[in-house]
């Protein structure tokens, strides 16, 4: 993930991280889910807690931008995030990351959803357990986005 996102850099492509920061003591986010009711420890979370930074080998550089979510287990629902890129210009996202079991599958559908081209980079994505993760890019996530390694995705930027 940071090789890709170092090269997307290089290349011009705008980065973008999608972080998750709850509001009002962690109200903003339904605890109805299974998911949500066993991470209700984040609820105490803050804008500048360790948590919540994006890992060094990733990192923020100046030109990055970070949006964080407030609710939901997804990045994209419910959120300004497609309505932000659409605004600067973009139809192509690539979505890396964390994790294959929901974030990544349900970022790549809202996207496609809204009409956004969507890539997602096998070696720059995880999900558990392994066998798991490369049952949802096979048979999920190659149905709503075009699967690509870093090196592809590199080398494109590289060709223009």
């Amino acid at each position: 993930m940071g090789r890709l996102a170092a090269g997307a850099r290089g290349a011009g492509v705008q980065v973008v991280h999608l972080t998750y920061l709850p509001l009002a003591d962690g109200r903003s986010t339904s605890r109805r889910s299974p998911l949500m009711r066993a991470t209700a420890s984040t609820a105490s979370w803050r804008s500048d807690d360790s948590a919540l930074e994006v890992v060094p080998e990733i990192g923020v550089e100046p030109g990055d931008l970070v949006l964080p979510r407030h609710q939901g287990i997804s990045p994209v629902h419910r959120t300004e995030v497609l309505t932000i890129l659409r605004n600067m210009g973009m139809d192509e996202l690539v979505v890396a990351g964390v994790s294959t079991n929901l974030a990544i599958p349900l970022t790549a559908a809202g996207a496609a959803d809204e009409g956004f081209t969507v890539t997602i980079p096998t070696d720059a994505s995880v999900g558990t357990p392994e066998k798991h993760h490369q049952s949802m890019l096979r048979h999920s996530l190659a149905f709503v986005a075009r699967l690509a390694t870093t090196d592809e995705l590199l080398a494109e930027w590289r060709a223009g």
